[in-house]
């Protein structure tokens, strides 16, 4: 095996990092299914476009928004909720394509979470300076399953507490394809991005696509 080869071997290989108690860092786990991915995402979006939605308080969102699955979740004045149709078109959202389903239950047994079937997938798009403050996932009614989150494109720092608020967020630095899954002791723990910042990526540009999936109903 050349040199090269064998770099360009170990780059795609994925890595585990433990980050806490039932939250696992899965490094470039998703670059082998990228291309199917990013072709999924485009019927996605052609079908239900992004959108900057409006927290409860009046505030419109940095990060824009759309959903795939039976369920997307939403918000405006009247809360945060999952939804079955998408309130801009008032259809359901786009099915969940076949290559979202078999990342998201792959990388949750890898985790340790075998028979995750998610139901609903929130996409994220980050463009430089765009950020999600520290948050819990509590939207969906049952705890049990694991919340499994994807980063395509621009690199990211993600912000990941604990159980309170004011628990001082560890830092991680989220490359393409890495894939990270937490749920059990830490489901609810808080979590952010920090301020994306400027940058380019070869296959989206100057942007960062966050797909994170979850068992809503």
């Amino acid at each position: 095996m050349t040199a090269d080869l064998f770099e360009s071997v170990v780059d795609v290989l994925p890595s585990r990092e433990a980050m806490a108690e039932g939250a696992v860092l899965l490094r470039g786990f998703a670059r082998r299914v990228e291309a199917g991915l990013l072709a999924a995402l485009r019927g996605i979006e052609s079908q239900a476009p992004f959108r900057r939605m409006f927290t409860p308080g009046g505030h419109q969102m940095s990060v824009a928004m759309t959903n795939c699955g039976e369920a997307g979740w939403v918000t405006d004045r009247s809360g945060y909720r999952y939804d079955a149709a998408d309130p801009e078109s008032g259809r359901a959202w786009p099915a969940m394509p076949a290559a979202f389903c078999e990342l998201a239950e792959s990388a949750a047994r890898e985790a340790g979470f075998a028979g995750f079937s998610p139901d609903a997938c929130l996409i994220n798009r980050y463009e430089p300076g765009a950020r999600m403050s520290l948050h819990q996932d509590r939207d969906e009614k049952d705890f049990s399953a694991p919340i499994v989150s994807v980063s395509l494109g621009l690199p990211a720092i993600f912000l990941f507490g604990g159980a309170k608020r004011s628990d001082k967020p560890q830092r991680y630095r989220l490359e393409h394809g890495d894939v990270v899954v937490w749920g059990g002791p830490s489901r609810l723990f808080f979590h952010g991005v920090a301020p994306l910042a400027e940058g380019e990526h070869p296959a989206l540009g100057p942007k960062r696509i966050n797909l994170t999936f979850r068992k809503a109903r």
